[in-house]
């Protein structure tokens, strides 16, 4: 299978959370769309590798996602080693995607901000004719057009881009809340939010701070370190007064 876009992130839920608005927009224009999680998420405090398994199964249906993969790395425990980089190249050979999307570079938890050098490195290296496969010996080399950065809110610089997903925002929540181990309805405390009702407030509020920057309601940010071309000066979109 060919994938237009393939979404790497750390642990399960990370991708629903970051882009999961921009993937169901994609898939709604026509898109092959995938996701790989590098770990299980076994090291999380709520639920199972098992659980959490199932909870991205039905989040990657929900979203229409093409295939969802993992590499089954060890959770808190991501390093840019050779090792490592070989199960990404088997992933990047299988799905071929032409687009990557990647967590920032600006990250609070060690795997977050160790997970976008090691899949850039490993697109680099699996477009290498030499470079080993780790399981097919009929995979062929495949080096993706395009890396995206998702933009978070610990990066310091303003997003290059921002995507509208003001009609695709319900469809990220329900996503997000597939993960009832990590986002349950009950509260933790007698006094406390419920964790469902603290990320769906911190999703809307996020994508509202997105939306304001292109005059929509809700949005996703990103970066690229490339310039970007423009063919058509009068088809730029956006409005500036």
């Amino acid at each position: 299978m060919n994938l237009d876009v393939l979404a790497f992130a750390a642990h399960r839920d990370d991708i629903e959370i970051t882009c999961g608005g921009t993937l169901a927009r994609l898939v709604e224009q026509g898109h092959a769309v995938g996701a790989c999680d590098l770990t299980m998420g076994e090291m999380g405090t709520r639920g199972s590798a098992s659980e959490r398994q199932a909870e991205a199964e039905a989040a990657a249906r929900i979203l229409g996602l093409k295939a969802r993969v993992n590499c089954e790395l060890p959770d808190a425990g991501l390093f840019n080693v050779r090792e490592q980089q070989l199960r990404i190249v088997d992933v990047l050979r299988r799905y071929r995607p032409r687009v990557v999307l990647v967590p920032s570079l600006d990250q609070r938890h060690p795997d977050h901000a160790t997970t976008p050098r090691l899949v850039f490195d490993a697109c680099y290296v699996a477009g290498l004719a030499k470079f080993p496969d780790l399981k097919h010996d009929a995979n062929r080399a495949h080096r993706p057009k395009k890396i995206f950065w998702v933009h978070s809110s610990w990066t310091p610089a303003p997003p290059t881009f921002v995507v509208d997903i003001t009609a695709q925002m319900d469809k990220k929540l329900a996503s997000i809340l597939a993960y009832r181990t990590q986002f349950p309805r009950e509260p933790s405390g007698p006094s406390a939010r419920s964790p469902e009702d603290e990320i769906v407030e911190w999703t809307r509020g996020r994508g509202r701070t997105y939306g304001m920057m292109i005059g929509r309601t809700y949005g996703e940010g990103f970066s690229q370190r490339e310039m970007m071309e423009v063919e058509d000066l009068a088809r730029v979109p956006g409005a500036s007064i």
